[in-house]
């Protein structure tokens, strides 16, 4: 089974003009876009941009220069692996990056950013982070089960229709995770003029949206240039509705793990494809509908502020503090729940109580072995 790495070997050595953007090609810029180019990438502001080979120098130099200056903070545990891959391609070393964002913001529940790629083939290309190791990011995504707009998509439409002024040609649009949901809403929701000039968005195992999103105008001018990728045992890509169809990718990985672009199996031009999702994935897609469903915006709503108020008077302050100081983390998260009142403990007891009597009703999902895990 090879993996983007190995497709970085295979197609190192041809440009994007010798051999046009292929959906493996946009996994790879989607990955990209989680690497932590702060005070390296030119800003939006910025008309010059920097190679990409000059971004990951400067970020492997903050590796391992200054032993007290403060580190890069990676997504995942392949990212430096990653980054020396890239840095010897000539197929990706030689785009210029634009346009970096990194915006977090706990009062305002937001945690947005992206990057614009040129491939030197007359396009540019929009790509936007998924969610990082901030509790905020993760607090956003969960805001999506009752809010029909997030913050980090108003920005997301802003951040297309301003990056779009500044450069020529067509424009692709790309994102992992939640980049994909911001990928699919802001092509949806900017001018009809910037629509034009999309030729294809890629989303990559992407939550959905609610119903009022994909019947809009807006989404039905975009909805044939969508490419929506989840891997065999989705969990994130089957959460509300995608109003498009998707293609199911084979992953080395299992259940979670399956969202890492890592583990997505790649041919030289394209991903594996398989023909369903596996009954795990289904029974977690019924679950979790079933679930929803069976609370109204308000419930939904107060559960979610609840959980995060919890994690917020625990300090517990990122999934990164969470794994490396578990113990004590949890500790404090226990504490945290014991100083809650007892009717929003009551509340979160009620609504997990749901969650489980959902999944008992959905059991026989497990054992329809019309797909295999």
């Amino acid at each position: 089974m090879a993996s983007i790495f190995d497709y970085l070997t295979w197609r190192g050595d041809l440009d994007f003009n010798q051999s046009p953007p292929n959906p493996v090609d946009y996994a790879i810029f989607s990955q990209i876009s989680y690497l932590p180019f702060d005070g390296i990438v030119p800003g939006p502001g910025e008309k010059e941009g920097i190679s990409l080979y000059l971004a990951l120098n400067a970020l492997m130099k903050k590796l391992e220069n200054n032993k007290h200056a403060k580190k890069p903070v990676f997504m995942f545990r392949e990212d430096p692996d990653f980054i020396t891959a890239l840095a010897s391609s000539n197929r990706f070393k030689n785009c210029h990056l634009i346009g970096y964002v990194n915006h977090i913001n706990a009062e305002r529940q937001i945690q947005f950013s992206a990057v614009c790629v040129n491939t030197g083939d007359d396009s540019f290309s929009v790509i936007f982070r998924g969610t990082d190791l901030s509790f905020v990011g993760w607090k956003e995504d969960f805001n999506m089960a009752f809010s029909e707009i997030i913050p980090s998509q108003i920005e997301a439409v802003k951040y297309l229709e301003n990056m779009a002024t500044m450069v020529k040609g067509t424009l692709r649009i790309s994102g992992h995770s939640k980049g994909g949901n911001l990928a699919v809403f802001s092509a949806s929701r900017c001018s009809k003029n910037i629509q034009m000039r999309i030729t294809d968005i890629y989303s990559y195992d992407a939550p959905g949206f609610h119903r009022k999103v994909f019947d809009s105008e807006g989404y039905s001018s975009i909805r044939d240039k969508i490419h929506s990728y989840i891997p065999q045992t989705s969990i994130v890509g089957m959460v509300l509705e995608q109003g498009c169809d998707y293609t199911v990718i084979r992953s080395s990985e299992t259940g979670l793990m399956q969202h890492s672009l890592f583990s997505w199996d790649v041919t030289h031009n394209d991903m594996i494809h398989v023909d369903d999702v596996s009954v795990g994935s289904r029974f977690v897609d019924k679950t979790l509908k079933e679930w929803l469903g069976s609370l109204d915006n308000d419930q939904r709503e107060k559960f979610i502020e609840a959980i995060y108020a919890i994690l917020s008077k625990s300090e517990v302050k990122s999934i990164n503090e969470l794994e490396s100081s578990w113990l004590i983390s949890v500790g404090r998260i226990m504490k945290s729940l014991g100083d809650i009142d007892a009717s929003t403990r009551r509340l979160i007891l009620n609504t997990i109580a749901e969650l489980f009597r959902s999944a008992g009703r959905n059991i026989d999902t497990l054992f329809n072995r019309k797909t295999s895990d």
